[in-house]
């Protein structure tokens, strides 16, 4: 029988396929010196928390990198700024995207306007300083150097000019992935985050440009521990996203220079951990251990939705110090794997364990005093976000049946003087919030009269609360009753 054209076209075609796919498949070395590159192209480089598009399947190239270093001044917190020291503008550095056998020529461009001479140490480089001896640059000045990139996973790179540590604690740090051979597994969402510890002479929360401190430094006393270089770095607006079922990657690192750090996103489990950011995986992990100097990339799909926090589970870091980021989800509920709540049962222990309040004298007042209604809601979020936030979350919904929600709340807008007392003395027993019981425990909170009045300030005038303004001389009148 005679075969059709269609026929005697589709096998010439499915050949030719075969034989295309043959000849471009790469042939494995046992040494990743011998992979050669294939023609030249130029790095995608990407600010956090977003990473440059995945290498896939593609040949080793020769990957030209072009980071410029930058000493500016940005925002750590609401009303403190600090003078960072940078790679690419952002803290962490710019995301540097590679695989096994790419030809790095790697250019270090230092900014004319900059006051240091700086350098790069990548521990994806083998060779002496990690490329630091090579890429010592002054102001106004390019260094070049190239490097072959030998081993897959994920490396951190910091600045190695003297004092190391100094440079590394102004933010001179960032991550450079190196791909294996054929690329990492697809996911659906990517994102690139990084812990650093801060040491500045004023203390947390203290306005205005803040120095560097060398001695808290050495002392390794932070007095900010953040995600991605500020405090909400990672929060609000800034969030990261996804949608149920997703599957989620982020790649971890800790710039230090001194904090270890225990990464961890309340709410999931990660399926998938590269321990130190290597070939070795580990499954079903709930905190994972970042060194400073080290990374880690975690995996896990999202089942629920919610918002999810991420956390330093040192966990006075993360409520109190900065590293604190969120991860919103938006899908449909499953309520076989999460029902919310079903119930809520009276519970009488055997026995008087009465909670009582802690009490101290130590409060500091705040040395600059909010100029206008603007400062006073900028330095009041701060407050709230260190305060407020784990018990009446983000958006003031507070927790049902534990505690009550400060949105749309007829016990603030009733009484401004109660919510005043409220925070400087504490309180405890029953109440009725929007027509809903309460009968949990509030401690008396550690702030100044003229943070309180901030932290309310910003209460009132958020989620649909009545704008009431409090002043330090409306909390000092309730402190002196």
């Amino acid at each position: 029988m005679k075969r059709s054209l269609f026929h005697i076209t589709l096998t010439f075609c499915s050949t030719f396929l075969l034989i295309s796919c043959f000849n471009n498949k790469e042939k494995h070395y046992e040494n990743s010196a011998d992979i050669p590159v294939s023609r030249e192209m130029v790095a995608e480089l990407t600010s956090p928390p977003h990473v440059p598009t995945p290498v896939g399947r593609r040949q080793a190239k020769k990957l030209i990198v072009k980071m410029e270093i930058l000493e500016k001044e940005g925002e750590m917190t609401d009303g403190v700024t600090y003078v960072y020291w940078t790679f690419g503008g952002t803290v962490p550095g710019s995301f540097i995207r590679t695989r096994v056998g790419d030809e790095v020529e790697f250019h270090l461009q230092n900014h004319p306007d900059n006051k240091l001479p700086h350098n790069i140490d990548l521990h994806a480089v083998t060779g002496p300083g990690g490329g630091a001896e090579s890429s010592f640059v002054a102001p106004g000045h390019e260094k070049t150097f190239s490097f072959k990139t030998l081993n897959p996973g994920l490396y951190v790179y910091h600045c190695a000019t003297a004092p190391v540590g100094m440079h590394i604690a102004n933010g001179m740090y960032g991550l450079i992935l190196v791909e294996p051979e054929g690329g990492l597994p697809i996911v659906d969402k990517e994102y690139y985050i990084m812990q650093g510890d801060f040491y500045t002479k004023g203390k947390n929360g203290e306005r205005g440009l803040q120095p560097f401190d060398m001695q808290k430094a050495v002392d390794e006393k932070a007095d900010y521990v953040v995600f991605n270089g500020s405090v909400g770095s990672l929060t609000g607006d800034n969030a990261i996203t996804a949608k149920v079922g997703e599957t989620v990657r982020l790649f971890v690192g800790n710039g230090g220079p001194g904090l270890v750090s225990s990464f961890h996103v309340i709410g999931e489990i990660f399926d998938k951990v590269h321990i130190e950011g290597g070939d070795k995986i580990n499954e079903n992990v709930q905190t994972t251990l970042i060194p400073a100097g080290g990374a880690a990339i975690v995996e896990f799909t999202v089942d629920v939705p919610g918002t999810f926090i991420l956390v330093d589970h040192s966990i006075f870091r993360a409520f109190n110090k900065g590293a604190l980021g969120m991860l919103k989800v938006e899908g449909e509920e499953d309520i076989k794997i999460y029902s919310g709540e079903l119930r809520d049962d009276i519970y009488l222990p055997e026995g008087g364990g009465i909670q009582e309040m802690p009490t101290t004298d130590e409060i500091v007042e705040a040395e600059i005093p909010a100029k206008n209604l603007d400062e006073q809601m900028k330095f009041g979020k701060q407050i709230y976000m260190q305060t407020c936030f784990a018990c009446h979350q983000a958006e003031g919904q507070g927790v049902p049946n534990a505690f009550p929600p400060l949105a749309k709340s007829d016990y603030l807008n009733a009484d401004v003087n109660r919510a005043i007392n409220a925070v400087v003395n504490g309180l405890t027993g029953e109440i009725t919030v929007n027509g809903q019981k309460y009968n949990s425990v509030m401690t008396r909170q550690m702030l100044s009269s003229e943070e309180i009045a901030n932290v309310l300030t910003y209460v009132y005038n958020s989620w649909d609360n009545n704008k009431t303004v409090v002043t330090k001389a409306m909390v000092d009148k309730v402190k002196n009753r």
